[in-house]
């Protein structure tokens, strides 16, 4: 078809970065998707056209924005959204779905969130690398996961380094060594029960000055990413092999089983036993 284009991302043992689906499409006039929550983050760049996004803030207010060429928005997982294409000049858009323990961190640092989704470049001609690195990812589905995942985390650069609500780093590589040392301490002992206090006692740190400390780095706190690294670890697990959803939960740092599921129900959308079918690789014959 020469208006749409829709691929899925394998989605290889990837925790830090990964994608879930990326396209393009060339919309027909008034063409409108949602109300819809998504379960992970999705970006859409406008290459032309117009259209307008209606989505709900961090305090649930409804946001309108009416949006041309070379802005993007960004919908965060579970945000109530809706956008649709303008009568006379309907956009066409790229866009990439994308999760990931540090995606949230990424993002942060370009200046988006629920309450801020729209992206702008700093400079006119900055846009057209971000463009083209998205339409890069969509037109080649067939290219190796790993070189994939290498394309999403250089548009993850463009899109920082050129968005005019960039943050700019602060800090130093004292504070990035403590939060390498937390991240390394949860990737190492996440199937066990641990608390913050603990990672914080590690760092030498007080509780509630390394927990700021590690949002403002990661982009989240330290039991989001906790919770984060589990749920991918099982969902992976379930994926790649036939070890029961019970044993996964306690070897993921579950130990009760309902508190598992429900915890991989609000992060993907579904029961764990669900997932797992929608998800089980087909063996070829």
């Amino acid at each position: 078809m020469d208006n749409y284009s829709f691929s899925i991302f394998p989605n290889d043992h990837f925790l830090d970065l990964t994608l879930y689906q990326y396209g393009w499409e060339q919309c027909a006039p008034l063409y409108s998707y949602g109300p819809s929550v998504r379960n992970h983050y999705l970006f859409h760049f406008i290459i032309s056209g117009r259209g307008q996004l209606r989505s709900n803030d961090a305090d649930g207010v409804t946001h309108h924005h009416r949006l041309g060429p070379g802005q993007g928005f960004l919908i965060c997982p579970g945000q109530v959204n809706t956008y649709c294409a303008d009568e006379q000049q309907p956009w066409k858009y790229v866009w990439l779905e994308f999760d990931g323990l540090r995606a949230a961190d990424y993002l942060t640092a370009a200046g988006l969130s629920v309450s801020q989704p729209i992206y702008v470049p700093r400079e006119a001609g900055q846009a057209g690398s971000l463009q083209d690195r998205m339409l890069y990812i969509a037109d080649h589905p067939e290219a190796t996961s790993l070189h994939l995942i290498g394309q999403l985390c250089l548009f993850l650069d463009d899109l920082v380094q050129s968005s005019s609500t960039r943050r700019e780093t602060r800090g130093g590589p004292l504070r990035d060594f403590y939060i390498q040392e937390a991240v390394t301490y949860i990737k190492q002992n996440y199937q066990r029960p641990l608390t913050v206090e603990e990672i914080a006692g590690v760092c030498k740190l007080n509780r509630s000055y390394f927990s700021k400390l590690f949002k403002e780095v990661i982009g989240c706190t330290p039991q989001e990413f906790l919770i984060a690294l589990r749920l991918n670890e099982a969902a992976e697990l379930m994926k790649s092999s036939n070890t029961s959803i019970g044993e996964i939960a306690v070897r993921c740092g579950y130990p009760n089983q309902l508190h598992f599921s429900q915890a991989f129900k609000k992060r993907y959308g579904v029961p764990p036993r669900e997932w797992r079918k929608e998800n089980k690789p087909v063996k070829k014959s």
